[in-house]
């Protein structure tokens, strides 16, 4: 009787058991079902993110922004892009220009790369700092950037081809003036490129009794701006009065052509007038350092600046506008010191490769207009400066030398000059001394 009851119960328990893990089997299925939708979840997820190391392997466009210009510049005018989107650039390469009130700054690539995108437009106004295009970091050569694709078009087209031959040589052509087509497609854009700068002028064309006739209206350039606001400044503020004399030129001319193949043998420099002439001007600076002297302080000034020092500087013509590069301590260079520092600044200013530092301070100016042909004129002056010089044509007049009339290479003098620092006294003594040293240039040796 207790065996059966014994073997009864462990049948139950064992029944029980499986119930249990069957229990146990299905809801652990059951959990796994359940937990299939956030499993697919994280799945997905990883796919999304590995996209960004997709777009990080093709190259990270960094962008260029509008380089520091000077202390007294913090904008200008975008020029042109020297290169076009998807170009390769090598790193200090030209890439854009930008044009200030006084020089033209070039914007040089950072890096080697190959430009993205532009995000300023030619002729926008730009700020220090503003962020100009992109590029995309690499190495490579400067047309690495185009023609691969090129090259695998070029690859496709001849597979293509390979079949050709086997079923027939009339589809052949047709598969060759594809490629054809490719290649002049990029040529009208590269031509609709050219024009865009040229939207600034309009003309307005009339006819009428005189014939055809057309006015066309370009926008000033910021240095043409800047010179014409800093001359009406010069008008509107400084009392300006001009003192005229003449010069023999005899004995300089004399001089110049006695030794000027022996200094440019010597020196690489030619012997021109601006050397002596502005050697004379800071010898004479000496008995009138009036000349030399600037006005400063609040509303139009009330300080009187003297100045132990000369920095001349030389009105030099350029494309764009009118530019004057200083020469440095000029009471201190010979003449033909002065005539190389002249020089190549002449160079520079011509080649647009005057920095700021070339043209900053000046104490006086020099304007030689005689190599335009000039043979009279009142020069304006370059504040905050008090005197500038104007040197004319040199012409041949009829003079009276010891009572008698001579023929004699002339040149008018002109000297304006701020009359709220310089008398008339001091003005016309400066300008009798420029003319006694240039006609007996050996006075210079003794001052």
């Amino acid at each position: 009787m207790l065996r059966t009851i014994r073997s009864q119960s462990m049948r139950m328990a064992s029944a029980s058991s499986r119930r249990m893990l069957s229990s146990a089997a299905s809801t652990s299925m059951l959990r796994q079902t359940l937990k299939a939708p956030s499993m697919t979840a994280q799945v997905t997820r990883p796919t999304v993110m590995t996209f960004k190391p997709v777009l990080l392997s093709r190259g990270y466009a960094d962008v260029v922004e509008v380089p520091p210009m000077a202390e007294s510049l913090t904008e200008g005018t975008l020029t042109a892009f020297e290169k076009d989107i998807g170009d390769f650039v090598e790193a200090d390469e030209e890439i854009a220009t930008i044009e200030t009130d006084k020089i033209d700054v070039a914007v040089n690539a950072p890096f080697a790369g190959t430009i993205t995108e532009f995000l300023v437009k030619p002729d926008d106004t730009v700020t220090v700092g503003q962020p100009l295009l992109k590029i995309e970091r690499g190495e490579g050569s400067s047309s690495g950037g185009s023609k691969p694709p090129k090259e695998k078009k070029e690859e496709k087209t001849e597979e293509k081809e390979e079949p050709a031959p086997k079923e027939e040589s009339a589809p052949a052509p047709k598969k060759e003036e594809a490629p054809k087509k490719e290649e002049s497609a990029p040529a009208p854009k590269k031509e609709e490129k050219k024009p865009a700068p040229k939207e600034e002028k309009k003309t307005d064309a009339t006819e009428g009794l005189g014939g055809f006739r057309k006015e066309e209206r370009v926008k000033m350039n910021r240095m043409r701006l800047r010179i014409a606001e800093r001359l009406k400044e010069s008008q509107n503020t400084a009392a300006s009065l001009t003192t005229f004399n003449e010069v023999d030129m005899s004995s300089l001319m004399e001089m110049r052509k006695l030794y000027k193949d022996e200094m440019l043998k010597k020196t690489g420099t030619k012997l021109g007038f601006m050397g002596a002439f502005s050697k004379a001007a800071a010898l004479a600076m000496r008995d009138v350092p009036a000349v030399n002297a600037a006005i400063e302080g609040p509303n139009g000034g009330d300080t009187i600046v003297y100045r132990d020092y000369v920095d001349i500087s030389v009105a030099v013509a350029t494309p764009k506008g009118l530019v004057t590069p200083v020469v440095r301590n000029v009471d201190q260079l010979d003449v033909m010191g002065i005539e190389k520092a002249i020089h190549d600044l002449g160079v520079k200013a011509r080649d647009n490769k005057i920095t700021l530092e070339d043209m900053a301070g000046g104490t006086f100016t020099i304007s030689n207009g005689g190599v335009f042909g000039s043979l009279f004129g009142t020069p304006i002056i370059n504040m905050p400066q008090t005197a500038v010089l104007g040197l004319h044509g040199v012409k041949d007049r009829a003079v009276v030398v010891d009572g008698q009339v001579v023929s004699r290479p002339m040149m008018y003098l002109a000297l304006t000059y701020d009359h709220r620092v310089l008398d008339g006294r001091e003005a016309v003594v400066f300008l009798r001394t420029i003319k006694e040293l240039i006609e007996d240039p050996r006075k210079m040796l003794l001052m």
